[in-house]
């Protein structure tokens, strides 16, 4: 059978060949003509080479992915992925063989002549490389870091007031609803992941079909098959993050020798560490030379047997060294094993089997089919290992912190026919520290309980519901004063008789987001969290988790309704926040501050006029800015999905963007208008509906 290359009305590829090795080849060679820029900022970002075109600004990532050993684990990942799954081996090989034929031809990517770039070679473990890139940080391991600080400052019993997921909120939402609760009989699964906006998009609208398989959903740019959000026809699945906890990060104590570099060990001996160095080249600056120093415990990832510059010490007096610990550069394996079995699921069951195949990161899955099969579990390695792991960093040199088996996969089911999963505390508590507050979780189920009967096309409605719950702490707060100027006492009341809806049209959703920001400042500035303002020296990667103000932020509802908060008067607090913003209100609405900043790897030479938005950090519209330092949102739903198992085409879908990452393409950003309405492209898998671009 010839490969065949179609398009539909959004320029979305649905590809056909005879075979899944085939398959992959045509997805590995359309994703190129697509997204080739893409493609070629995350290959370098996977091997820690991104700065010798972007500059100075991509070191500190560079940095960490040498020192992490990114591209040394994908190996090791592939190379055991060679020996138990030869079939699946072959099928990423068959997809970096497409990805190089695709980047030989024209790319039509601007981007290339601006940064001087032609794109190069991808090797067969680099599709491993882009997903450890893209997920290494989404278990929010330099959180421990933080609370380090924390107790170190406050005790800790100020862990839990802080408590959050990283330097943003997560807000990825997922729903099932099953056949008894929808009207044609037939489950619908719906949600929306929440990542930082990237242009080109971080998901990748396909449809997939050879003899084995007919699959369309959400790819990752730069990895084969279609790992999170798919539909087959008979069983769809959908994924959020399951804020599980399960990398390790311990202090070291390593010291220098003629033979190179010591680590102790629990046992109370010195063994000897891995170290090399390597070279960063940076765009228009000389030469950073990287020190890589692996212990028996993971890579070093902080300091080293100097300890810190400026910073040399730990406050016991031991130079500050700290290794990373996680699932795949212990085992080996990445989960790559999942991803054809996932393709070829027809039942809920067939979904259940490939995840038990899952590694990293860890999620929480919903999967339903035609049969009335169900499916609601967490995926993923988890170690077993000591509370103490879990929350801080721990002395390596200690026993009682090595690692002693997996976590069971916990599952849930349905309640009243519907499962909800927002990153709230549910099947996966056992597995993790901080979760997302309950307010989407709670304002998902409510809607879906306001009426018996569901179809697809409801959906969108529930995806753009902009009530922010949290809002209730300030509020009451704000209730209790009196005595305000009467500007002020105008503001108060304005805001109580808001209805608590962030809508980018709403001049009142503007003035609480002044008030909220100018309160965080407040507390930010109090004296009683001044040694949290400047953090420790540690690398630039990590500031983000170390930073006071966006901390507050979004602990903010903690610290206003905490019984006490280390001195600090909170109405008075809240009296200046709203005297502040009474005397200077801003002009206009919630959109008008409250803007898209989607990441580019290079900034468009002429600046992008980006829509206003609805939403925030604890609506079911997830959109997020930075309380106190920015209305900004460089986070936000980076795809939508409903797929309706009564009819594969009555699924919908869309993408902040556009399915191209070529400017200037009809379909770079054709979306947009679409996702900013709450309004879905409709899923087409007729072949006689689509345009054929081309035999490859």
């Amino acid at each position: 059978m010839v490969t065949e290359i179609y398009r539909d009305a959004w320029g979305i590829p649905h590809l056909r060949a005879g075979g899944a090795a085939e398959l992959a080849h045509a997805q590995g060679r359309v994703t190129a003509r697509d997204r080739a820029w893409q493609l070629e900022v995350e290959r370098h970002r996977a091997r820690g080479t991104s700065a010798s075109f972007l500059g100075g600004s991509a070191l500190a990532w560079d940095r960490f992915a040498r020192r992490a050993r990114l591209d040394d684990t994908a190996r090791r990942c592939f190379a055991d992925l060679e020996r138990r799954d030869p079939e699946t081996a072959q099928w990423v090989r068959a997809y970096v063989d497409g990805v190089n034929a695709g980047l030989a031809e024209p790319t039509g990517a601007p981007e290339f002549a601006r940064a001087g770039l032609v794109p190069g070679r991808w090797e067969p473990w680099t599709p491993l490389g882009v997903w450890l890139a893209t997920h290494i940080l989404f278990a929010g391991f330099p959180a421990k870091l933080w609370r380090e600080q924390v107790v170190a400052h406050l005790g800790a019993d100020a862990v839990g007031l802080f408590a959050t997921d990283g330097p943003g909120t997560s807000g990825s939402n997922g729903w099932l609803v099953g056949g008894e609760r929808t009207v044609t009989g037939q489950a619908v699964i719906a949600g929306d992941p929440h990542r930082f906006i990237e242009e080109p998009g971080v998901y990748q609208q396909i449809h997939l079909s050879c003899p084995e398989f007919d699959v369309v959903g959400l790819a990752v740019p730069g990895v084969p098959g279609i790992a999170h959000f798919g539909h087959t026809g008979t069983v769809a699945w959908a994924i959020t993050n399951a804020m599980a906890d399960y990398q390790d990060l311990y202090r070291e104590r390593l010291r220098r020798t003629g033979a190179g570099v010591e680590a102790l060990g629990p046992d109370g001996t010195w063994h000897r560490a891995s170290r090399h160095t390597e070279v960063v080249e940076v765009a228009g600056e000389e030469p950073v030379e990287v020190e890589v120093i692996e212990t028996g415990r993971g890579p070093v990832i902080i300091g080293g047997p100097e300890g810190l510059d400026g910073d040399p010490a730990d406050p016991s007096g031991v130079p500050v060294a700290v290794s990373l610990r996680h699932p795949p550069r212990v085992t080996g394996d990445l989960g790559f094993g999942a991803l054809l079995p996932l393709l070829r699921a027809r039942r809920v069951a067939d979904v259940d089997r490939a995840l038990d195949l899952w590694a990293e990161p860890v999620n929480v899955v919903q999967a339903a089919d035609t049969e009335g099969g169900v499916l609601h579990r967490v995926a993923g390695r988890v170690p077993l290992r000591a509370d103490a792991n879990r929350v801080r960093l721990v002395p390596a040199w200690e026993p009682g912190h090595d690692w002693h088996g997996w976590h069971e996969s916990p599952r849930a089911g349905l309640t009243d026919g519907v499962a909800v999963m927002a990153n709230q505390r549910g099947p996966a508590r056992p597995l993790g520290v901080e979760f997302a507050p309950p307010h989407r979780h709670d304002r998902i189920a409510a809607l879906l309980a306001a009426k018996d009967r569901w179809s697809a096309a409801d959906m969108p409605a529930v995806h753009m519901d902009t009530h922010l719950a949290s809002a209730t702490a300030l509020l009451d707060l704000l209730r209790s004063l009196d005595a305000l100027t009467p500007g002020a006492a105008a503001l108060r009341d304005r805001l109580l008789a808001w209805d608590r809806r962030m809508d980018a049209g709403s001049a009142d959703a503007a003035l609480y987001a002044a008030v909220r920001s100018a309160l965080v400042r407040r507390l930010a500035a109090h004296p009683a969290f001044a040694a949290l303002t400047v953090p420790p020296a540690y690398p630039e990667l990590f500031r983000p988790w170390l930073a006071l103000l966006p901390r507050i932020g979004f602990a903010l509802e903690h610290l206003l309704t905490a019984d006490a908060l280390y001195g600090v008067d909170r109405p008075a607090a809240v009296r200046e926040a709203v005297e502040e913003v009474a005397l200077r209100p801003p002009a206009g609405v919630w959109g008008d501050t409250h803007r898209l900043a989607p990441w580019r790897a290079l900034e468009p030479e002429r600046p992008v006029d980006e829509p206003g938005l609805s939403g925030d950090h604890d609506c079911v519209l997830c959109t997020s800015g930075v309380p106190g330092l920015t209305d900004l949102a460089a986070r936000g739903p980076a795809a939508r999905y409903v797929w309706d198992l009564a009819r594969r085409e009555d699924s919908r879908w869309v993408v902040p963007l556009g399915a191209s990452g070529v400017p200037g393409s009809p379909h770079h950003r054709d979306q947009l208008p679409l996702w900013l309405g709450g309004d879905l492209v409709p899923v087409v898998t007729d072949w006689d509906r689509l345009k054929k671009e081309t035999d490859v």
